[in-house]
C-alpha cells in the first residue's frame, strides 16, 4: 500500500507538456544544438516543384534519408538543377516540423558531389543484364491481339488494381486473375518473380485458368520505392517468362529495369490495360461492317456465277443442231441407195432381157431364181448394216454430247464448290443459332402457359363443372333438376346427377341443390 502512494506521490511531481509544447521544445533544442550543417546525401523522391512552389525531397545514403524542403524562395537562387538520383552536398538548417513529428533539412545552398550510389548500382546492374541480351528485341514476345484471361502482378489494396480492372471492364470484359504481392520493400522482388513464375506455371486444366498475358503494375514512387522491380531476379524471371508480360511500373518519367526486358512498357497501370485488351465496341462495328461486305461479296459473286452458267449454257448447242447433219447426210445417202438400187435393178432386168432372148427360160431361170435369192439377202444385209451403222453413229453422238455437258458442269461445280463450303457451314450456324434461341422462347412460353393453366388450380383443391353440353357452369341457379354434371379433378373426372331440395336461406330464397352420383350412393357429399 505504501508503494502505491509513493509511485502516485512520484507521478504527480513529474510536469507535465502539452504535445505542441514538448514539439516546440524539443524543435528549439535541435536547431540549437546543430543550427546549419553541410549535408552529404542522394536525392530521392524529386517531382519538382510543388503546387505551392516549394520541393519537397529526401537525402539518403546506404543507412539512413533525411527529409528535406526547399522554399520557394530558395529555388531560383541555385545554379543547378536537382534530378532524382544526383549526388548532393547540402548546406542548410536542421529543423523539426511539428505537425508531422519528423525532423528535416531546410536548404539554402547546394552542389552536386556525384552521380549517386543507387544510380551508379542501377546502371552497371543495366550494362550486366544488356551484355547476356536479356533486353534484345529479337527475344521479346508480341501480346496476344485477343486474350481471354489476364494475369496481374501487383498489390490487391491499391489503387492500381482498380484501374486496370475498370478500364478492362470498358474495353473489353475478361477473366482477370490477381497474383497479391508487396510492391516496395525488401521482400517485394522476390515476391514478384515467384508471382511471375507461378503465373507460367499454371496448366489450365483445373480451376484455375492460365492467363494468356501478364502486366505487372505499380503507382509512382522514388528511385529506392521502385528498386524492388530493379531486382536482378524480377528481370530473370520475365526474361524466362513464356508468356508475354506489360511492365507498367511508375509514372511515364520513371523507369526500372524491368521495363527493358519486359514485351511491352506501359507509361501508366491504365496504359497496360488499354495495351492488354482491344475496344470491343470497335471491334463489334468492325465485324459487322466485315458481315455486311461479305454478304454484299457473296451476293454479287453468285449473280455473277449464275449469269455465266446462263450464258455457257445458252452458248451449247442442242442435240437437234448436233445431230442435224449427220440426219442430211443419212437421208441424202438413203436416196441415193434407193436410186442405185433401181438403176441397178433395172440395168440387170435389161441385161436379162438381152439374153433371155438368146437362151432358154429354163437355162436362165435357175440363175436368176439364185441371183435374186442373193440380192434379197444382201438387201436384208445392207440394211440391217445400215441400221447398225446409224445407230452407233448415233449413240457416239449421243455420248459425246452428254459428255462435254455433263463434264463442263462437273468443271464449274468443283470450282465453286469450295467457295459455297464456308458460306454453308456459316449458314449452318446463324440457322442453329437461330433454332436455339426459338427453343428457348418456346420453353419459356411453355412454362407461363403452364404456371396460367387451370391444372394449378385443381391441385390446389378445386373442380370444374361442366353440364350436358360439355358446357362450364359458372352459376348454381342454372342447374335443372335430374341434371347430369361432370365434375373434374386434378387426377380424374366424375359423373354426379342434380337432386334439388327447397331450402330458405337468409335473404328468402330457395336455391340451395344436392348434387349426387350417378350410381345414388349415399357416402355422395353435398356440392352447394
Amino acid at each position: 500500500m505504501t508503494n502505491l502512494f509513493e509511485l502516485a506521490k512520484r507521478k504527480s511531481n513529474a510536469a507535465e507538456f502539452t504535445v505542441s509544447d514538448l514539439s516546440a521544445a524539443l524543435k528549439k533544442t535541435v536547431e540549437g544544438a546543430f543550427g546549419y550543417v553541410r549535408v552529404r546525401g542522394e536525392v530521392s523522391g524529386y517531382r519538382g516543384p510543388h503546387a505551392s512552389g516549394h520541393t519537397y525531397f529526401a537525402l539518403k545514403d546506404e543507412k539512413a534519408r533525411l527529409e528535406a524542403v526547399i522554399w520557394r524562395g530558395a529555388m531560383g537562387k541555385f545554379r543547378f538543377k536537382l534530378e532524382e538520383g544526383m549526388e548532393v552536398i547540402a548546406t542548410g538548417k536542421l529543423t523539426i516540423y511539428p505537425g508531422s513529428s519528423k525532423y528535416q533539412l531546410v536548404i539554402d545552398a547546394f552542389e552536386p558531389a556525384g552521380a549517386g550510389a543507387l544510380m551508379a548500382l542501377l546502371e552497371e546492374r543495366k550494362r550486366k543484364l544488356a551484355a547476356e541480351g536479356l533486353f534484345d528485341e529479337a527475344r521479346k514476345q508480341p501480346l496476344p491481339f485477343m486474350p481471354t484471361v489476364i494475369g496481374v502482378v501487383t498489390s490487391p489494396t491499391g489503387a492500381v488494381i482498380r484501374d486496370i480492372i475498370h478500364r478492362i471492364s470498358d474495353r473489353f470484359p475478361l477473366h482477370i486473375l490477381v497474383w497479391p504481392v508487396r510492391v516496395q520493400g525488401e521482400t517485394s522482388g522476390a515476391e514478384v518473380a515467384a508471382a511471375i513464375k507461378g503465373f507460367n506455371e499454371l496448366s489450365g486444366d483445373g480451376i484455375t485458368l492460365r492467363p494468356d498475358l501478364i502486366i505487372v503494375a505499380r503507382g509512382g514512387g522514388s528511385l529506392e520505392d521502385l528498386w524492388g522491380f530493379n531486382d536482378e531476379i524480377v528481370v530473370r524471371a520475365v526474361a524466362q517468362s513464356h508468356l508475354p508480360v506489360i511492365s507498367a511500373v511508375g509514372h511515364q518519367t520513371d523507369w526500372t529495369l524491368i521495363d527493358h526486358v519486359a514485351d511491352k512498357r506501359a507509361p501508366t497501370p491504365t496504359g497496360a490495360a488499354e495495351m492488354a485488351v482491344p475496344v470491343k465496341a470497335e471491334l463489334e462495328s468492325a465485324l459487322s461492317s466485315l458481315n455486311v461486305r461479305l454478304n454484299a461479296g457473296l451476293s454479287r459473286l453468285l449473280t455473277s456465277r449464275r449469269e455465266r452458267l446462263s450464258g455457257l449454257v445458252r452458248g451449247l448447242p442442242t442435240v437437234d443442231q448436233m445431230f442435224a447433219l449427220p440426219r442430211q447426210r443419212h437421208d441424202e445417202a438413203t436416196n441415193r441407195l434407193s436410186r442405185a438400187f433401181f438403176s441397178s435393178v433395172n440395168q440387170k432386168k435389161s441385161c436379162f432381157d438381152g439374153f433371155s432372148r438368146q437362151f432358154s427360160s429354163f437355162l436362165i431361170l435357175r440363175p436368176l431364181q439364185e441371183k435374186q435369192r442373193r440380192l434379197t439377202l444382201s438387201a436384208e444385209r445392207l440394211r440391217r448394216v445400215f441400221l447398225v451403222g446409224l445407230d452407233r453413229q448415233r449413240h457416239i453422238y449421243q455420248n459425246i454430247a452428254r459428255r462435254s455437258v455433263i463434264e463442263m458442269l462437273i468443271r464449274i461445280i468443283s470450282r465453286n464448290r469450295q467457295r459455297f463450303i464456308p458460306l454453308l457451314y456459316c449458314i449452318e450456324i446463324e440457322v442453329r443459332r437461330i433454332l436455339k434461341r426459338n427453343r428457348q422462347s418456346l420453353d419459356e412460353f411453355c412454362r407461363l402457359i403452364k404456371t396460367l393453366s387451370h391444372e394449378n388450380v385443381l391441385e390446389r383443391g378445386f373442380i370444374l363443372v361442366f353440364d350436358s353440353q360439355n358446357q362450364l357452369v359458372k352459376k348454381a341457379h342454372g342447374i335443372t333438376q335430374g341434371e347430369t354434371l361432370t365434375l373434374r379433378f386434378a387426377d380424374d373426372q366424375i359423373k354426379a346427377i342434380v337432386h334439388t331440395e327447397k331450402a330458405v336461406s337468409g335473404d328468402g330464397h330457395a336455391e340451395t341443390g344436392i348434387c349426387k352420383n350417378r350410381n345414388n350412393s349415399d357416402n355422395q357429399g353435398t356440392l352447394f
